[in-house]
């Protein structure tokens, strides 16, 4: 039969991506642990290498300390906080030192999971039935393979980085964290580039004085410009898509909707974009409805503004404009 060919191809590429899943997943905690050992390596370098050689370092050790401190509780809270499972009750925000203190506001405060005043386009997110796991599946959320569990605002399963998905009560810290290793991937490469001549010996005039390894402060270097670029393409490209309201599966999904709508004369609309600005100020929940923005600088847990389970939407819309209902994309299209 002629579809027999390219179905059977298909099915053989489905079954690898799967024991990928699973491999990558097993290994997962070994990832973590490596990149604890390279980041704390990384550190040690800075303070013993660097840092010493700062101009006015009265001045300059407290932002640089401040970066690691970011990086450190970022990772930790990217890998440690849950991503927020569809079958779990809502989170509610601590009272610790780590919570950041929410703004005074005069709005009134709105129900149905919303933590923002009713100045938005609130509706609440449409649920169906997961086929796979046959729980109950809001609006945003996704069924991931290696966790085999429902992820609300599901943005993608991070293995090699955090060993678990990337949703809606972790992206934050995600996006942050991957911040931060730019910030000081770029700040160790900037000033130790001195340091690194004298390492690799091309400094005659100067003796290598630190208790660090040349050797070992080398391949940091490296591998820190090399997480620079790496790294500050990943966030870029995460970045634009909190700006433009979508995540990594719904960008994929918007393209297929673009098609489709374009094929009947429409155009697509995405529900969840209400401007850059208001997207960042949302992922964020920055603002005067949110928390003040050193919180930016800082890290404190902040619970999103949404529980999952509602949504803001462009004025007017309560749902994707161009794409008519039983014809969004779901999970089952993996199978």
């Amino acid at each position: 039969m002629p579809g027999a060919c390219p179905h059977f191809v298909f099915a053989c590429f489905k079954r690898v991506e799967r024991w990928a899943d699973r491999l990558t997943g097993a290994a997962g905690p070994f990832f973590v642990a490596i990149a604890t050992l390279l980041f704390i390596i990384g550190t040690l370098c800075f303070l013993d290498v660097i840092l010493p050689s700062i101009a006015w370092p009265w001045l300059s050790t407290l932002p640089c300390l401040l970066i690691i401190l970011n990086l450190f509780a970022h990772y930790y809270f990217a890998c440690m906080v849950s991503p927020g499972f569809a079958s779990d009750p809502p989170p509610r925000t601590g009272n610790g030192f780590i919570w950041a203190k929410k703004r005074q506001t005069p709005h009134r405060p709105l129900t149905n999971g919303v933590r923002w005043s009713a100045n938005l386009n609130i509706t609440p997110a449409s649920t169906s039935r997961c086929a796979k796991c046959g729980g109950s599946k809001p609006e945003r959320t996704h069924h991931c393979r290696v966790c085999n569990r429902c992820v609300l605002k599901y943005d993608h399963h991070c293995p090699v980085g955090i060993n678990q998905c990337v949703g809606l009560h972790n992206e934050r810290h995600f996006a942050l964290f991957m911040a931060y290793v730019v910030i000081a991937t770029f700040c160790f490469t900037a000033l130790g580039w001195p340091h690194l001549f004298v390492a690799l010996g091309f400094n005659f005039n100067d003796e290598w004085e630190h208790r660090m390894s040349p050797v070992v402060f080398s391949i940091i270097y490296f591998l820190c410009l090399v997480m620079c670029l790496a790294v500050g393409t990943m966030f870029t490209w995460h970045l634009w898509g909190v700006a433009v309201g979508e995540t990594a599966v719904e960008s994929q999904d918007h393209e297929h909707y673009q098609q489709v709508a374009q094929s009947r004369g429409e155009i697509f609309q995405n529900s969840y974009d209400l401007g850059k600005f208001k997207n960042l100020q949302l992922f964020f929940n920055l603002g005067p409805d949110g928390y003040p923005i050193y919180t930016l600088l800082f890290p404190f847990r902040i619970l999103p503004y949404t529980d999952g389970r509602s949504w803001a939407r462009k004025p007017g819309l309560e749902r994707h404009h161009g794409i008519y209902v039983g014809e969004e994309l779901t999970d089952e299209e993996d199978n």
